[in-house]
């Protein structure tokens, strides 16, 4: 019987998990509170992030790490980004010679400035050649409620993405394979600046027309970061680029879109994330951005100005202004 693994008992650990396990495949996720993972266990539903869906009897929840990575086909890292090496250091020594890894977490590590599958090279270094990367317009309760939507799955190896794709593939969930892991990655974390930016526009009421123009130059600026550090460009106007930028972007759901939608109401960064359980990734990608601009050479001006709404008090509305008045560009510059 094939047996998965899922490190991360977050809303998309736990849809990844709901999935595998409803195709009839073990599948153990871990949850690093062991309080946590017995009440799942227990009332067979995650109530803090997926209330009112039930576990299939083949999931189980468990906080001891060795049980969920020993003798498993394939391992899910679903952390967050700044918290994916302590933990690639409690699964080390439980993980298996022919164990594929594949990374759902997006987000690049502010103090390194390492890609997730970059961390998991370093960590693992004898797992190198079986990690993978998944991405694409997958918000979690649609997805854990069996709505119709594709994802993208990359590896430096064909086999072990498609070997990948095929455990992953439900009925519900499309997955298309690429070799692509720089941009197949840097468009799923960089994204989330994008969707702070876009529910800031909602929450100011500027218009559809605004949110349409600031998603289209947040695509040019994620691309021209993405190709300088060495991704292909239609990456971005695949389902890591685009298609999760517009489900990001317009969604309600998403975490990032939300705290945009707060921040234009004139609540305080710190107050937000005082008042949720969940991690909204575009306040440390925003970071991370800036600092790998400035290592390549990059032009980021919506992220610029996010970043001193975020975290140096800039009014929104100045931002805006600021924005429209730069100096006109060419709409290809630094993409062409």
């Amino acid at each position: 019987m094939v047996a998965v693994g899922v490190i991360g008992s977050g809303a998309w650990g736990t849809t990844l998990a709901l999935l595998l396990a409803r195709k009839g495949i073990a599948t153990t996720l871990w949850d690093h509170q062991a309080a946590r993972a017995q009440e799942m266990q227990s009332q067979r539903e995650n109530k803090m992030f997926l209330p009112g869906i039930t576990f299939p009897e083949t999931l189980c929840v468990t906080a001891e790490i060795g049980e969920a990575v020993r003798e498993k086909e394939m391992l899910i890292l679903v952390t967050p980004s700044q918290r994916m090496r302590e933990n690639l250091r409690l699964v080390a020594p439980h993980l298996g010679s022919e164990t594929l890894l594949v990374s759902a977490s997006k987000g690049v590590e502010i103090e390194s400035l390492k890609r997730m599958s970059e961390v998991i090279a370093e960590e693992l270094p004898e797992s190198a050649g079986r990690i993978a990367v998944l991405s694409g317009p997958n918000l979690s309760p649609e997805v854990a409620r069996e709505k119709p939507t594709a994802a993208v799955i990359a590896s430096q190896s064909t086999e072990v993405a498609i070997a990948c794709r095929d455990l992953l593939t439900t009925r519900h969930l499309r997955i298309y394979t690429s070799d692509d892991v720089v941009g197949v990655e840097l468009g799923g974390a960089l994204k989330n600046i994008i969707a702070i930016g876009a529910g800031m526009t909602e929450g100011l009421e500027y218009g559809d027309n605004a949110k349409g123009a600031f998603i289209t130059r947040g695509v040019a600026e994620i691309a021209r970061l993405g190709i300088a550090a060495g991704a292909n460009p239609m990456t971005f106007v695949g389902l890591a680029g685009i298609g999760d930028l517009i489900a990001t972007c317009a969604s309600p759901l998403s975490r990032n879109q939300r705290l945009g939608r707060r921040l234009a109401a004139g609540e305080k960064l710190d107050d937000i994330l005082a008042s949720t359980h969940s991690v909204a990734e575009g306040i440390y990608i925003t970071r991370a951005a800036l600092k790998l601009a400035e290592r390549f050479h990059v032009e980021m001006p919506l992220t610029t100005k996010l970043s001193q709404i975020l975290f140096q008090g800039l009014d929104p509305h100045k931002a805006v202004l600021e924005l429209m008045m730069r100096d006109p560009k060419n709409e290809r510059e630094g993409i062409m």
